[in-house]
Parts: C-alpha cells; sequence; structure tokens
C-alpha cells in the first residue's frame, strides 16, 4: 500500500524524513545552505524547493529533539509489535 493512504505510514515517513535531516545537518552544517548571500533576509525566506523542506524538517528536528525522539522510539514499536 502507498504511503498517501495508510496514516501509521505517513508518520513514519514523516518522522523518518526530519530524523535524516536532522542528522545530515548536523554531520555538516552548511548542506541545505543555497550558497545565496542574505541581504536583510529572515533565515526562511529564501529557502526554497526540496532543499527549503529539507532545511525545515532539520530545524523541526532541532528544535523539538526530545518529542521526535519519542516518535521515532514509538514509531518503531509500533512497527515491531502491532503492525501487520
Amino acid at each position: 500500500m502507498f504511503a498517501i493512504f495508510n496514516f501509521s505510514s505517513i508518520l513514519l515517513l514523516l518522522t523518518l524524513m526530519i530524523c535524516t535531516c536532522t542528522y545530515l545537518r548536523e554531520l555538516r552544517p552548511t548542506i541545505f545552505d543555497a550558497g545565496k548571500p542574505r541581504e536583510n533576509k529572515r533565515a526562511h525566506e529564501d529557502r526554497d524547493g526540496l532543499v527549503g523542506f529539507c532545511w525545515k524538517l532539520s530545524r523541526i528536528g532541532e528544535r523539538l529533539s526530545p518529542f521526535v525522539s519519542v516518535a521515532c522510539v514509538m514509531m518503531s514499536l509500533h512497527v515491531l509489535f502491532f503492525k501487520e
């Protein structure tokens, strides 16, 4: 079944994407920077496309890391013990 039709698969995919983007940003802090100089812009105004989406996911993972880690544990338990 496709992930877009199953709610638990959507949550699993989103949680894994947040964790992956946060991990990549920890390894290389400038990986999601577009290389554009910022002239009087806020940090989120020049983030577009896939790179911008990954940047936003990494910011969510950085700022909400306790909640994201709890969600990862809950989803792993769900996949291991409750998913058919």
